[in-house]
Protein backbone atom coordinates (compact mmCIF):
# COMPACT_ATOMS: atom_id res chain seq x y z
CA UNK A 1 0.00 0.00 0.00
CA UNK A 2 2.74 2.36 0.93
CA UNK A 3 4.36 1.78 -2.57
CA UNK A 4 1.44 2.34 -4.11
CA UNK A 5 0.62 5.28 -2.35
CA UNK A 6 4.18 6.66 -3.39
CA UNK A 7 3.85 5.66 -7.04
CA UNK A 8 0.87 7.90 -7.36
CA UNK A 9 1.76 10.87 -5.58
CA UNK A 10 4.95 10.74 -8.01
CA UNK A 11 2.43 10.39 -10.74
CA UNK A 12 0.61 13.40 -9.79
CA UNK A 13 3.56 15.73 -10.49
CA UNK A 14 3.38 15.22 -14.02
CA UNK A 15 -0.34 15.03 -14.54
CA UNK A 16 -0.64 18.40 -12.56
CA UNK A 17 1.53 19.73 -15.00
CA UNK A 18 -0.11 19.07 -18.09
CA UNK A 19 -3.44 20.19 -17.04
CA UNK A 20 -2.07 23.60 -16.32
CA UNK A 21 -0.52 23.69 -19.21
CA UNK A 22 -3.91 22.59 -21.47
CA UNK A 23 -5.88 24.83 -18.98
CA UNK A 24 -2.91 28.40 -19.98
CA UNK A 25 -3.44 27.44 -23.34
CA UNK A 26 -6.70 27.10 -24.02
CA UNK A 27 -7.47 30.38 -21.51
CA UNK A 28 -5.63 32.15 -23.97
CA UNK A 29 -6.77 31.08 -27.39
CA UNK A 30 -10.18 32.45 -26.24
CA UNK A 31 -11.61 35.62 -27.83
CA UNK A 32 -10.42 39.09 -26.28
CA UNK A 33 -7.52 39.80 -24.28
CA UNK A 34 -7.24 41.21 -20.63
CA UNK A 35 -6.53 44.63 -21.89
CA UNK A 36 -9.28 45.04 -24.45
CA UNK A 37 -11.60 44.00 -21.22
CA UNK A 38 -9.74 46.92 -19.14
CA UNK A 39 -9.66 49.88 -21.89
CA UNK A 40 -13.05 48.83 -23.70
CA UNK A 41 -15.37 51.19 -21.79
CA UNK A 42 -12.65 54.21 -22.05
CA UNK A 43 -12.29 56.36 -25.31
CA UNK A 44 -9.65 58.39 -24.31
CA UNK A 45 -7.21 55.05 -23.93
CA UNK A 46 -4.69 54.99 -27.20
CA UNK A 47 -2.83 52.27 -28.80
CA UNK A 48 0.71 52.93 -26.97
CA UNK A 49 -1.36 53.08 -23.93
CA UNK A 50 -2.65 49.51 -24.12
CA UNK A 51 0.84 48.04 -25.45
CA UNK A 52 2.41 49.53 -22.37
CA UNK A 53 -0.30 47.27 -20.27
CA UNK A 54 0.41 44.26 -22.22
CA UNK A 55 4.17 44.85 -21.47
CA UNK A 56 3.10 45.66 -17.79
CA UNK A 57 1.15 42.49 -17.45
CA UNK A 58 4.03 40.30 -19.65
CA UNK A 59 1.25 39.51 -22.57
CA UNK A 60 3.68 40.83 -25.26
CA UNK A 61 6.11 37.81 -24.64
CA UNK A 62 5.92 34.20 -26.17
CA UNK A 63 3.14 31.89 -24.48
CA UNK A 64 5.94 29.49 -23.29
CA UNK A 65 7.48 32.31 -21.73
CA UNK A 66 4.56 33.64 -19.78
CA UNK A 67 3.66 29.81 -19.21
CA UNK A 68 7.72 29.16 -17.71
CA UNK A 69 7.12 32.86 -15.51
CA UNK A 70 3.90 31.58 -14.34
CA UNK A 71 5.40 27.86 -13.22
CA UNK A 72 8.14 29.63 -11.54
CA UNK A 73 5.23 31.65 -9.50
CA UNK A 74 3.44 28.78 -8.98
CA UNK A 75 6.35 26.50 -7.64
CA UNK A 76 6.54 29.56 -4.61
CA UNK A 77 2.61 28.92 -4.14
CA UNK A 78 2.41 32.51 -5.55
CA UNK A 79 -0.52 32.89 -7.85
CA UNK A 80 0.41 36.13 -9.11
CA UNK A 81 -1.59 39.41 -8.75
CA UNK A 82 -5.14 39.76 -10.12
CA UNK A 83 -5.77 41.57 -13.57
CA UNK A 84 -8.87 43.33 -12.01
CA UNK A 85 -8.22 47.37 -10.98
CA UNK A 86 -8.08 46.14 -6.93
CA UNK A 87 -4.36 44.19 -8.76
CA UNK A 88 -4.66 42.49 -5.40
CA UNK A 89 -2.39 38.98 -4.88
CA UNK A 90 -4.53 36.14 -6.38
CA UNK A 91 -3.89 34.03 -3.12
CA UNK A 92 -5.47 36.94 -1.10
CA UNK A 93 -8.79 37.02 -3.20
CA UNK A 94 -8.82 33.06 -3.09
CA UNK A 95 -8.38 33.11 0.67
CA UNK A 96 -11.33 35.36 1.32
CA UNK A 97 -13.19 33.02 -0.88
CA UNK A 98 -12.73 29.82 -0.61
CA UNK A 99 -14.17 29.07 3.49
CA UNK A 100 -17.75 30.23 2.37
CA UNK A 101 -17.44 27.55 -1.15
CA UNK A 102 -16.22 24.54 1.18
CA UNK A 103 -18.47 25.34 3.77
CA UNK A 104 -21.64 25.48 1.41
CA UNK A 105 -20.31 22.19 -1.13
CA UNK A 106 -19.56 20.26 2.17
CA UNK A 107 -22.90 20.55 3.92
CA UNK A 108 -25.00 19.74 0.49
CA UNK A 109 -22.44 17.19 0.32
CA UNK A 110 -23.17 15.27 3.53
CA UNK A 111 -27.08 16.31 2.68
CA UNK A 112 -26.74 14.29 -0.89
CA UNK A 113 -24.69 11.11 0.60
CA UNK A 114 -26.83 11.14 3.81
CA UNK A 115 -30.21 11.17 2.30
CA UNK A 116 -29.37 9.24 -1.27
CA UNK A 117 -27.62 5.79 0.57
CA UNK A 118 -30.89 5.30 2.44
CA UNK A 119 -32.82 6.30 -0.08
CA UNK A 120 -31.13 3.87 -2.50
CA UNK A 121 -31.30 0.78 -0.39
CA UNK A 122 -34.55 1.63 0.43
CA UNK A 123 -35.37 1.77 -3.38
CA UNK A 124 -33.85 -1.31 -3.82
CA UNK A 125 -35.11 -3.73 -1.13
CA UNK A 126 -38.67 -2.58 -2.03
CA UNK A 127 -38.42 -3.50 -5.94
CA UNK A 128 -41.21 -2.31 -7.82
CA UNK A 129 -43.42 -1.17 -4.92
CA UNK A 130 -44.75 2.77 -5.10
CA UNK A 131 -41.82 4.07 -3.32
CA UNK A 132 -39.82 2.99 -5.84
CA UNK A 133 -41.70 4.32 -8.78
CA UNK A 134 -42.01 7.54 -6.83
CA UNK A 135 -38.31 7.67 -6.43
CA UNK A 136 -37.91 7.46 -9.97
CA UNK A 137 -40.38 10.29 -10.71
CA UNK A 138 -38.07 12.05 -8.53
CA UNK A 139 -34.49 11.00 -10.12
CA UNK A 140 -36.01 11.76 -13.64
CA UNK A 141 -37.53 15.77 -12.60
CA UNK A 142 -34.10 16.21 -10.61
CA UNK A 143 -32.49 15.25 -14.23
CA UNK A 144 -34.75 17.57 -15.89
CA UNK A 145 -34.73 20.48 -14.35
CA UNK A 146 -32.16 22.94 -15.07
CA UNK A 147 -30.15 24.31 -11.70
CA UNK A 148 -30.54 28.49 -12.71
CA UNK A 149 -34.25 27.61 -13.31
CA UNK A 150 -34.95 25.77 -10.03
CA UNK A 151 -33.08 28.06 -8.18
CA UNK A 152 -35.34 31.33 -9.85
CA UNK A 153 -38.25 29.28 -8.89
CA UNK A 154 -37.22 29.29 -5.29
CA UNK A 155 -36.36 32.37 -5.16
CA UNK A 156 -39.60 33.34 -5.98
CA UNK A 157 -41.78 31.44 -4.63
CA UNK A 158 -40.31 31.55 -0.85
CA UNK A 159 -38.32 34.86 -1.32
CA UNK A 160 -40.52 37.18 -2.87
CA UNK A 161 -44.10 35.65 -3.13
CA UNK A 162 -43.84 34.09 0.73
CA UNK A 163 -40.98 36.41 1.30
CA UNK A 164 -40.46 33.50 4.44
CA UNK A 165 -36.11 32.75 3.07
CA UNK A 166 -33.91 35.90 2.15
CA UNK A 167 -32.79 35.63 -1.92
CA UNK A 168 -29.13 36.79 -1.69
CA UNK A 169 -26.00 36.77 0.24
CA UNK A 170 -25.45 34.94 3.38
CA UNK A 171 -26.07 38.20 5.56
CA UNK A 172 -28.86 40.84 6.76
CA UNK A 173 -28.00 44.32 6.54
CA UNK A 174 -27.11 45.04 9.81
CA UNK A 175 -26.74 41.52 10.90
CA UNK A 176 -23.09 42.28 12.96
CA UNK A 177 -25.05 43.70 15.61
CA UNK A 178 -27.57 40.54 16.12
CA UNK A 179 -26.69 38.14 19.28
CA UNK A 180 -25.01 35.17 18.50
CA UNK A 181 -27.99 32.78 18.12
CA UNK A 182 -29.62 34.90 16.02
CA UNK A 183 -26.63 35.63 13.66
CA UNK A 184 -26.62 32.21 13.42
CA UNK A 185 -30.27 31.90 12.17
CA UNK A 186 -30.16 34.53 10.13
CA UNK A 187 -27.32 32.92 8.32
CA UNK A 188 -28.98 29.70 8.32
CA UNK A 189 -32.00 31.39 6.14
CA UNK A 190 -29.81 32.15 3.69
CA UNK A 191 -28.57 29.06 2.98
CA UNK A 192 -31.53 26.87 3.13
CA UNK A 193 -32.26 28.00 -0.88
CA UNK A 194 -28.97 27.75 -1.97
CA UNK A 195 -27.85 24.20 -0.80
CA UNK A 196 -31.48 23.30 -1.48
CA UNK A 197 -30.51 23.63 -4.76
CA UNK A 198 -26.93 22.58 -4.37
CA UNK A 199 -28.53 18.56 -3.59
CA UNK A 200 -31.48 18.39 -5.47
CA UNK A 201 -30.07 17.44 -8.76
CA UNK A 202 -26.99 15.19 -7.02
CA UNK A 203 -29.62 13.54 -4.99
CA UNK A 204 -31.74 12.21 -7.68
CA UNK A 205 -29.01 10.68 -9.69
CA UNK A 206 -26.97 9.74 -6.58
CA UNK A 207 -29.95 7.99 -5.26
CA UNK A 208 -30.96 6.06 -8.69
CA UNK A 209 -26.93 5.23 -8.41
CA UNK A 210 -27.33 3.49 -5.07
CA UNK A 211 -30.18 2.01 -5.98
CA UNK A 212 -28.99 -0.04 -9.06
CA UNK A 213 -25.74 -0.79 -7.34
CA UNK A 214 -27.39 -2.37 -4.56
CA UNK A 215 -29.53 -4.06 -7.07
CA UNK A 216 -26.57 -6.08 -8.54
CA UNK A 217 -25.04 -6.73 -5.11
CA UNK A 218 -28.03 -8.43 -3.83
CA UNK A 219 -28.60 -10.69 -7.18
CA UNK A 220 -25.28 -12.25 -6.42
CA UNK A 221 -24.92 -16.10 -4.87
CA UNK A 222 -22.94 -14.99 -1.51
CA UNK A 223 -25.89 -13.11 -0.61
CA UNK A 224 -28.72 -16.32 -1.24
CA UNK A 225 -25.99 -18.21 1.10
CA UNK A 226 -26.30 -15.26 3.77
CA UNK A 227 -29.86 -15.74 3.33
CA UNK A 228 -29.58 -19.50 3.62
CA UNK A 229 -27.73 -19.23 6.84
CA UNK A 230 -31.11 -17.74 8.66
CA UNK A 231 -29.40 -14.50 8.86
CA UNK A 232 -32.08 -11.22 9.11
CA UNK A 233 -32.69 -9.42 6.24
CA UNK A 234 -31.24 -6.39 8.16
CA UNK A 235 -28.10 -7.68 8.60
CA UNK A 236 -27.77 -9.49 5.06
CA UNK A 237 -28.02 -5.83 3.54
CA UNK A 238 -26.64 -3.85 6.07
CA UNK A 239 -23.65 -5.82 6.98
CA UNK A 240 -22.81 -8.01 3.82
CA UNK A 241 -24.17 -5.96 0.87
CA UNK A 242 -23.90 -2.74 2.01
CA UNK A 243 -19.71 -2.58 1.65
CA UNK A 244 -20.00 -4.22 -1.74
CA UNK A 245 -22.32 -1.86 -3.01
CA UNK A 246 -21.04 1.65 -1.55
CA UNK A 247 -17.74 0.78 -3.89
CA UNK A 248 -18.96 2.54 -7.12
CA UNK A 249 -20.53 4.98 -4.53
CA UNK A 250 -16.83 5.69 -3.77
CA UNK A 251 -15.62 7.19 -6.68
CA UNK A 252 -18.59 9.09 -6.79
CA UNK A 253 -17.00 10.97 -3.71
CA UNK A 254 -13.70 11.24 -4.86
CA UNK A 255 -14.66 12.75 -8.03
CA UNK A 256 -16.76 15.10 -6.21
CA UNK A 257 -13.95 16.71 -4.22
CA UNK A 258 -13.51 18.98 -6.71
CA UNK A 259 -16.33 20.11 -6.87
CA UNK A 260 -16.35 21.74 -3.66
CA UNK A 261 -14.24 24.38 -5.21
CA UNK A 262 -15.76 24.56 -8.89
CA UNK A 263 -19.51 23.14 -8.54
CA UNK A 264 -20.96 26.28 -7.24
CA UNK A 265 -20.67 28.69 -9.95
CA UNK A 266 -24.42 28.59 -10.68
CA UNK A 267 -26.08 28.83 -7.57
CA UNK A 268 -23.33 31.95 -6.08
CA UNK A 269 -23.95 33.85 -9.48
CA UNK A 270 -27.74 33.53 -8.73
CA UNK A 271 -27.94 34.15 -5.63
CA UNK A 272 -25.02 36.59 -5.14
CA UNK A 273 -23.19 34.55 -2.41
CA UNK A 274 -19.11 35.42 -2.43
CA UNK A 275 -17.79 32.66 -2.93
CA UNK A 276 -14.95 30.97 -5.37
CA UNK A 277 -17.78 30.03 -8.09
CA UNK A 278 -19.07 33.76 -8.28
CA UNK A 279 -15.14 34.56 -8.50
CA UNK A 280 -14.36 32.24 -11.75
CA UNK A 281 -17.11 33.70 -13.17
CA UNK A 282 -15.78 37.40 -13.00
CA UNK A 283 -12.14 36.39 -13.65
CA UNK A 284 -13.60 34.97 -16.76
CA UNK A 285 -15.69 37.23 -17.74
CA UNK A 286 -12.87 40.13 -17.49
CA UNK A 287 -10.23 37.74 -18.85
CA UNK A 288 -8.42 38.07 -15.31
CA UNK A 289 -5.60 34.85 -16.31
CA UNK A 290 -4.05 34.65 -12.84
CA UNK A 291 -6.98 34.28 -10.73
CA UNK A 292 -8.81 31.97 -13.68
CA UNK A 293 -5.42 29.56 -13.47
CA UNK A 294 -5.09 29.96 -9.58
CA UNK A 295 -8.96 28.50 -9.14
CA UNK A 296 -8.32 26.02 -11.78
CA UNK A 297 -4.96 24.81 -10.28
CA UNK A 298 -6.67 24.18 -7.01
CA UNK A 299 -9.17 22.58 -9.07
CA UNK A 300 -7.09 20.43 -10.89
CA UNK A 301 -5.13 19.38 -7.83
CA UNK A 302 -8.67 18.39 -5.71
CA UNK A 303 -9.43 15.82 -8.89
CA UNK A 304 -6.31 13.88 -8.65
CA UNK A 305 -6.54 14.06 -4.58
CA UNK A 306 -9.95 12.30 -4.81
CA UNK A 307 -9.09 9.99 -7.28
CA UNK A 308 -6.46 9.24 -4.93
CA UNK A 309 -8.81 8.87 -1.84
CA UNK A 310 -11.43 7.28 -3.51
CA UNK A 311 -8.98 4.15 -4.77
CA UNK A 312 -7.38 4.37 -1.02
CA UNK A 313 -11.10 3.86 0.10
CA UNK A 314 -11.38 0.85 -2.01
CA UNK A 315 -9.02 -0.77 -0.14
CA UNK A 316 -10.17 0.01 2.84
CA UNK A 317 -13.70 -0.81 2.04
CA UNK A 318 -12.99 -4.28 -0.04
CA UNK A 319 -10.16 -6.89 1.58
CA UNK A 320 -9.58 -8.69 -1.44
CA UNK A 321 -8.14 -5.02 -2.79
CA UNK A 322 -4.55 -4.53 -2.38
CA UNK A 323 -2.42 -2.53 -3.87
CA UNK A 324 1.26 -2.26 -3.74
CA UNK A 325 1.98 -5.88 -3.78
CA UNK A 326 4.40 -7.41 -5.39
Amino acid sequence: MITYLAKRLIMMVPLLLGITLISFVVIRLAPGEPVEAMTAMSPKITAETRQRLREFYGLDKPLHVQYATWLKQVATLDFGRSFAPDNRPVTDKIKERIPVTISLNVIALILEFGLAIPIGIFAATHRDTLYDKGITIFVFLGFAVPTFWLALLLMYFFGVKLGWLPISGLHSLGSETLSPMAWFVDLAKHLILPVSVATFGSLAGLSRYMRSTMLEVIRQDYITTARAKGLTERAVIYRHALRNALLPVITLLGFSLPGLIGGSVIFETIFAIPGMGQLFYQGVMGRDYPLVMGILVIGAFLTLVGNLLADLCYAMADPRIRHGRG
